[in-house]
């Protein structure tokens, strides 16, 4: 495996992390993007396996708000050490509408961070977020197992937990402010007295639980080969009971079919099956996909991130929903046969690229400038630093006409946890303070309608009055930005000044 330090040289200082969160990173090495979007093929040779996209299986779904909250406060560091005061926020559960059917209820994990309302948003391991850092995770996991909404019997939940009566919006509450205890670290507290209550007995019952494995993926994502055999095996990983299997669309004309490791055609496929790419003696070099469906239910304490910039969630519910995975294959008759594949990690604060080549020649390709090589038979991962918070495009470039583009925006570490300078301002424990940088007003979404929150606050979404001022800006750096590539371009060789 080839180490981040393989491209250190195309970068410049690449910092440790405290409290084991990661920080911010330069992120010379990258042609840095404005415009966010999965996985894009710009262009590719014949025998290469394209990546499935940032969506690697699972549900998507759209944000369509806060929809079930209270009140809660939070409480900000002052400056120069004054006493902090507190800002009043709403708290409680948001709901999706999931992509081919369903819905979903989750709670936020990144209090600082903006939602943006019709956001998509992308069922993502925990590694691919905040959560992944956060030693408090599986503690957050415990307070959705324990409480509402999968505890839906109320007076059930007030006698567990010690408290008075609680309505669906104060549990909501209690249960969201207890989360962002973990998640962020903060120092808040619920405003109803019972919804307070509910939130300490979960603070103080939560145990650690694993991470929920996926509702749906197929791994791995791209396979590739000679095309002499089967290409495969993909497998099927699901709490499905089982899934269907649609084959490459036009596998009529192709001949291409989806089978088992016998050659018996498979339509569908349950935990654990093995899929493969069964060609046709003589097909031409190319490429193909197949894809998996089902309908289940998301298992609670599945992460789900935006397209964008928008706040991480963590699923609290799920109705029988549509989830699905997609991967693919690429054939070579002769020279390399390159599956390419790209996750966050945020354990080191980048994109892993990996390349399995499955060729018989060497598989040579070049991501953000430096160059490396996949020898036959073999898988090598390249990971390229990437800043928090910043949007990346890294160009990748191969042998056999490759050109690809990975994009995204890398979300590792909560809005309040790193300082400017990439220091850490808190580590999620248990009675974990905000950071300097925490101070920031708090941004939770509305509750769709662009009604004020229960206590008077609007809560800022997409579509609050911030909006046009960031497109502003953003408009006014492209502009900036191509004026200064104007004028380079203007120079002479050999002349000074500007």
């Amino acid at each position: 495996m080839l180490s981040a330090s393989s491209v250190s040289a195309a970068s410049s200082g690449t910092t440790g992390a405290r409290h084991g969160r990661p920080v911010r990173r330069p992120a010379a090495a990258l042609l840095l993007s404005g415009l966010v979007a999965a996985a894009a093929l710009t262009g590719a040779g014949p025998a290469v396996a394209d990546d499935p996209g940032r969506h690697h299986g699972g549900a998507a779904a759209v944000l369509d708000g806060l929809k079930t909250f209270d009140s809660a406060v939070l409480r900000v560091p002052g400056e120069n050490g004054a006493p902090g005061r507190g800002q009043e926020l709403p708290a409680g559960l948001f709901e999706m509408t999931v992509d081919g059917g369903g819905r979903i209820k989750t709670y936020g994990v990144d209090l600082h961070n903006a939602t943006q309302n019709q956001a998509t948003y992308l069922e993502t391991p925990w590694a691919e977020t905040s959560l992944g850092a956060n030693r408090n995770a599986g503690k957050i996991r415990w307070i959705l197992q324990h409480s509402y909404p999968q505890v839906d019997d109320l007076a059930a939940l007030a006698e567990a937990a010690g408290t008075g009566p609680l309505t669906e919006r104060t549990a909501a509450a209690g249960t969201q402010v207890a989360i962002w205890r973990y998640s962020d670290g903060a120092d808040v507290t619920a405003a109803d007295k019972q919804a307070e209550k509910l939130a300490d007995w979960l603070h103080r019952s939560a145990r650690t639980t694993k991470e929920p494995r996926a509702s749906l993926t197929l791994e791995p994502a791209a396979v590739s080969g000679s095309g002499a055999e089967r290409l495969g095996p993909v497998t099927v990983r699901t709490d499905a009971e089982q899934v269907s299997v649609s084959p490459p669309v036009d596998a009529a004309a192709s001949g291409i079919r989806v089978t088992d490791a016998k050659g018996a055609p498979v339509t569908s496929a349950g935990d654990g099956d093995q899929l493969f790419f069964d060609l046709p003696e003589g097909t031409a070099d190319g490429s193909a996909a197949l894809t998996v469906q089902a309908a289940t239910s998301v298992p609670v304490g599945r992460a789900f991130t935006g397209i964008g910039r928008t706040q991480t969630q963590i699923l609290a519910g799920s109705s029988e929903s549509t989830v699905s995975a997609r991967a693919t294959a690429a054939w070579a008759a002769a020279g390399p046969a390159p599956a390419l594949t790209a996750r966050e990690n945020c354990a080191r604060g980048g994109v892993d690229i990996t390349a399995a080549n499955r060729g018989d020649a060497p598989f040579t390709f070049e991501a953000a400038g430096a160059g490396h090589s996949v020898p036959a038979g073999e898988t090598r991962t390249v990971t390229l630093p990437v800043a928090e918070d910043q949007a990346y495009d890294v160009p990748v470039t191969g042998s056999g006409g490759l050109r690809k583009s990975f994009t995204g925006v890398l979300d590792c570490a909560t809005a309040g946890s790193v300082l400017p300078g990439g220091e850490s301002g808190t580590d999620g424990g248990e009675g974990g303070g905000l950071g300097v940088h925490s101070a920031q007003r708090p941004v939770p979404a509305a509750d769709g309608s662009g009604a004020r929150g229960p206590a008077g606050d609007l809560a800022a979404t997409g579509g609050s009055d911030v909006t046009p001022m960031i497109a502003a800006v953003a408009t006014g750096l492209l502009v900036v930005g191509g004026a200064v590539v104007f004028l380079l371009r203007r120079r002479k060789p050999g002349a000074e000044g500007g």
